[in-house]
């Protein structure tokens, strides 16, 4: 046999997994998410590098396959090694067994997985051992499986990127690793909102077609199984390329440097992509981020939030009134952008009700998101707190006892409680509430009764309106104020809700749907509310957590985290438009100056209705952490890199100008160094304070 066939295997795969990734960049630059123009450089790139960047991802990924290939051989059934490892594998299998192995220290689904991994070790090695006359048999279709494994992870990979991209408008990141660990939910989430029996039965019959194939070319390798020697010649040459593969796929990402970001993420292997966001789950600031000397980072800091001192944001704050403890239930409203209103310039009209509510409510019309996930949204109305590099605080070990508000309400002497429609355990909500001494509200607490509609996220809005007012109308019996924190969940995919409730069909799963199904449930909730002894002492605050998609040709586009808020309490709160630039922690700590509440505060959010404020904003993703301020986007990214953007209004006539939201992102020629400072001074010193555990709650 030709050497150079012995390496079929290797070859042919590798062919397939770069036609595939060959065929999903030509689709995902035309994907309507794709919103830029591609010069010919950044296409040479996208193509040549790229692709050359997935062979050598192929070369380690196909590790497995070498290991496989490597240890196929008949020798080792001879008497009497064949007895003896078999003899070995079966021990294995018992001491896995036992219970006392490493795999159940780490816990979860670790051990069924080892002990399922070396139970077919060794019953395939067994039936190899005690049936020789079938050996070549089972050799041949486990050799098919390996391929037709190798085949569908494939077009798996191909698939999953796809519908990454067509979420996010990204390539693998942060999101994908957390999707991993809350695999129940996301998985219902694909079930519920795509064709996935259709979808799997094509994946499995395509994978099956290109596995015959493969195989017809490839069974050489079993039918004449390499020597001794033609082992060490195929090990060599494979750990060699190894070699390079592992030095060449980290620098080929290094030439991800366009400033075009789609040609970025085109250009990007999303296995490698996957790789790099599983090992930078938590994102060191000092060791990636532009510093400043302490000091002068706190006191750059103590320039625009006002009268802090030294390495710490504690400060008095004091009202000249009386403090007026009303009920507040805050709603956190599930991806939902500015852009959906009327006002906003939205000519579908599926947001009547909040289009309504807002004329009568303390309109913030320019306030961002910090994020774009939920996570990111409640760290941002609870700890009032930037968004840090890395994971939200909501998700981390270190989430306990945090300075919150919800431990300002509980020095008031207020009932707190977080409501959510879903399970709380989901993105590790449960853990930091109950943490930060919420009590919670969740799908575990509905009987059969209270639930008329769910899907795979929790039980529709109007369910959880009506079991808020239950707990509600309990907590005011007590004589006690309440905050209520609700998280809505149906405006989120796979966009579902009851039928007959709006005019857009509850099984249509579209945006729109779950858009509108919100707002109504909304109207459901107030209406109740209205009706209840305890309304007229309540401030309701309603914004969302986030934009429905943060994708755009910019790291952050400005767009894409311009959220709706309102703060509504007939005959408390005046009705007016407050339209200077704001950020999302900002809404809480201005509540508690309405309510001229009298506390010692950490938050970095500020009211933004005292004098002394200065406008701004803090928007970013789990590395890329923006201030918008003076109409420039700075951003800071890991690496030390700075990039700061000139925005630039793209008038809109049909839209007054408090509400319009469209900007060019034009590189700034000029550095503005005090921008970026500042930026650092934010970002620097939320770090520190996390870091050093300084944003413990008041005792």
């Amino acid at each position: 046999m030709n050497f150079l066939k012995k390496f079929s295997p290797f070859y042919n795969l590798a062919l397939f997994y770069i036609v595939v990734s060959f065929v999903l960049r030509i689709v995902l630059i035309f994907h309507p998410i794709t919103q830029t123009n591609f010069v010919f450089l950044d296409t040479m790139k996208i193509f040549f590098i790229g692709l050359v960047s997935d062979a050598f991802v192929f070369v380690i990924a196909s590790a497995f396959l070498y290991l496989y290939l490597i240890f196929i051989s008949n020798s080792k059934y001879y008497k009497p090694w064949g007895y003896i490892i078999f003899g070995f594998f079966i021990a294995l299998l018992l001491y896995i067994a036992s219970g006392k192995t490493i795999l159940n220290e780490y816990g979860g689904a670790l051990p069924k997985i080892g002990m399922i991994f070396v139970g077919l070790k060794t019953l395939l090695f067994g039936l190899l051992l005690f049936l020789p006359k079938h050996r070549d048999k089972i050799r041949f279709w486990l050799f098919t499986f390996v391929m037709f494994l190798y085949v569908v992870l494939i077009l798996q990979n191909g698939i999953s990127e796809y519908f990454f991209w067509n979420e996010f408008g990204v390539k693998y990141n942060f999101i994908a690793v957390n999707y991993l660990v809350y695999t129940n939910e996301v998985i219902g989430n694909i079930m519920e909102s795509y064709p996935v029996i259709p979808l799997f039965s094509a994946l499995f019959l395509i994978a099956g077609i290109v596995t015959y194939f493969i195989v017809k070319r490839t069974r050489n390798y079993i039918d004449e199984i390499p020597t001794f020697t033609e082992k060490l010649k195929i090990s060599g040459i494979y750990l060699a390329l190894l070699g390079v593969s592992l030095l060449a796929v980290p620098y080929l990402a290094k030439k991800e440097n366009s400033q075009n970001v789609f040609t970025n993420e085109l250009q990007a292997n999303g296995m490698y992509r996957f790789y790099l966001a599983f090992m930078n789950s938590e994102l060191d600031y000092f060791k990636f981020y532009k510093t400043l000397p302490e000091k002068e980072a706190f006191a750059l800091l103590g320039k625009q939030i006002p009268s802090i001192s030294g390495v710490t944001t504690l400060r008095t704050i004091k009202s000249d009134v009386p403090e007026t403890p009303k009920n507040v239930v805050l709603i956190t409203i599930e991806s939902y952008s500015a852009d959906f209103m009327k006002a906003y310039g939205d000519n579908q009209n599926i947001t009547p009700f909040l289009d309504d509510l807002a004329s009568k409510s303390l309109l913030f019309t320019n306030l961002y998101a910090v994020g774009n996930r939920t996570v990111r949204g409640l760290e941002a109305v609870t700890l009032c707190f930037p968004p840090t590099a890395g994971e939200s605080v909501v998700k981390r070990k270190d989430n306990k006892n945090k300075f919150s508000t919800g431990s300002i309400f509980k020095q008031k002497g207020y009932n707190v409680k977080y409501l959510y429609g879903g399970d709380a355990f989901f993105d590790n909500m449960e853990d930091f509430f109950i943490g930060n001494g919420y009590d919670i509200v969740d799908k575990k607490t509905f009987t059969p009764e209270e639930i008329t509609f769910a899907n795979i996220w929790g039980v529709c809005d109007e369910d959880m309106a009506n079991k808020a007012i239950k707990t509600m109308n309990a907590e005011a019996k007590e004589g006690k104020p309440f905050f209520n924190h609700w998280m809505t969940v149906s405006n989120h995919r796979p966009f579902t809700y009851p039928n007959d409730k709006i005019d857009i069909p509850g099984d249509s799963k579209s945006r729109e749907g779950g858009v509108k199904y919100t707002d109504y449930a909304l109207r459901k909730f107030f209406d109740m509310a209205s009706k209840q002894p305890w309304f007229k002492n309540t401030v309701f605050v309603i914004l969302a957590d986030h934009c429905a998609s943060s994708a755009g040709k910019t790291e952050l586009p400005a767009d894409k985290y311009r959220i709706p808020a309102m703060i509504y309490s007939p005959g408390f709160i005046q009705p007016h438009k407050y339209t200077n630039l704001m950020s999302q922690i900002d809404v809480m700590p201005t509540l508690f100056g309405l309510l001229n509440f009298n506390y010692q505060s950490k938050f970095y959010g500020q009211d933004v209705l005292k004098a002394d404020y200065k406008p701004r904003a803090l928007i970013a993703t789990y590395q890329d952490l923006g201030l918008i301020k003076d109409n420039v986007l700075t951003i800071i990214s890991p690496k030390q890199a700075v990039k700061q953007f000139q925005l630039t209004l793209k008038p809109d006539q049909k839209t007054a100008p408090e509400f319009q939201i469209y900007y060019d992102q034009v590189p700034l020629k000029t550095e503005r160094t005090d921008l970026v400072n500042e930026t650092i001074s934010y970002y620097q010193t939320a770090s520190d304070i996390l870091k050093k555990k300084n944003y413990q709650k008041v005792e």
